[in-house]
C-alpha cells in the first residue's frame, strides 16, 4: 500500500469565507478530516459526505486527546495510503502546534504539506478595526501566548520587557492570566492608559469587542463576560477600534457580508 500525505490545514479564524482555495479544495479531497474544536462546522461540512471526521480538539487546557496520541493518529492514517487533512483553527504554525506534527510525520518518513491560514490575531484585529501596524502609531507587531507549557521549567515570555517595546502586542489564549499579564507589562512601563482591544469568537456571528486600557482591560473584560476563544490586542492602534469597527457596525446594522462560500 501506498503511505498517504498529511496536510496541515490552517482552517482561519472561524468564518468559512477566510478560507483559502487551497484549504477548500483539500479538505473536499481528504479521506480523513482530523480537526480541533476552533474549527467551524460549516468548514468541516466541505468535506466528502463519505469521509471520515475525528475530533482531537482541546477546549480551554482541557485535553479530550494528548498531542503525542494527535501525532500517532496522523502517522497512522497516513500509513493507512489514507489523504489526511489535519484542519487546524487559525494557521498551523502560529501557537498551534503544527511544527509538533510537522516533527513527529518528518521522523516518520510520512510526506506533508503545511497550508497556510489566517490566524487569529490578524483577522480578530482586522474584524475589530485594529490596524496592528500604522506609520504613526505601531511600527512593530508581537504574537505572544498568555498560556504556556505547563511542563516547562521555566517561562521564556519576560513581560516586563515587552512593557517597555512599543510594538503592537498580540496576546494568544491570554484571558485567563490577563490580569497578571497586563500588571506586568505596567511594571516594565508601559502605561496604564495604553489602548487595548479584546475581540472574542472573531468573524463569526458571536463576534465580541471590547475596547479599555491596559489598566482596566482584565477587571473591564471579566464584568462583561469575556473569555476563550479571544485575542487581545495591546498598543496605540486598539485605539482606532472606536471609528475603525466596520463588522461590529454592520452587524449591529443587520447587513451581512457578501459570502462566496458553497
Amino acid at each position: 500500500m501506498t503511505t498517504g500525505t498529511v496536510y496541515l490545514v490552517g482552517a482561519g479564524p472561524g468564518s468559512v469565507d477566510l478560507l483559502t482555495l487551497k484549504a477548500c479544495r483539500l479538505i473536499g479531497e481528504a479521506d480523513v478530516i482530523v480537526h480541533d474544536y476552533l474549527v467551524a462546522p460549516e468548514i468541516i461540512a466541505l468535506a466528502r459526505p463519505d469521509a471520515e471526521r475525528v475530533f482531537v480538539g482541546k477546549k480551554g487546557g482541557g485535553f479530550c486527546c494528548p498531542q503525542r496520541d494527535i501525532e500517532g493518529t496522523l502517522i497512522r492514517l497516513a500509513q493507512e495510503g489514507k489523504r489526511v487533512v489535519r484542519l487546524k483553527g487559525g494557521d498551523p504554525f502560529i501557537f498551534g502546534r503544527g511544527g509538533e506534527e510537522a516533527e513527529a510525520l518528518a521522523e516518520a518518513s510520512i510526506a506533508f504539506e503545511i497550508v497556510p491560514g489566517v490566524t487569529s490575531a490578524l483577522a480578530a484585529a482586522a474584524y475589530a478595526g485594529v490596524p496592528l501596524t500604522h506609520r504613526t502609531h505601531a511600527s512593530a507587531v508581537v504574537f505572544l501566548t498568555g498560556h504556556e507549557d505547563p511542563l516547562k521549567p521555566d517561562s521564556t515570555l519576560h513581560w516586563e520587557s515587552y512593557g517597555r517595546l512599543g510594538a503592537t502586542l498580540c496576546i494568544y489564549m491570554g484571558m485567563k492570566n490577563l490580569g497578571t499579564i497586563s500588571q506586568r507589562l505596567q511594571d516594565g512601563g508601559m502605561s496604564a492608559e495604553t489602548p487595548v482591544a479584546v475581540v472574542q469568537s472573531a468573524t463569526t456571528g458571536d463576534h465580541r469587542q471590547l475596547l479599555s486600557t491596559v489598566g482596566r482591560v482584565a477587571l473591564e473584560s471579566e464584568h462583561a463576560g469575556f473569555g476563550a476563544p479571544a485575542i487581545v490586542v495591546i498598543g496605540e492602534v486598539a485605539s482606532l477600534a472606536g471609528k475603525l469597527s466596520w463588522f461590529e457596525t454592520a452587524v449591529s446594522a443587520g447587513v451581512r457580508e457578501w459570502s462566496v462560500a458553497p
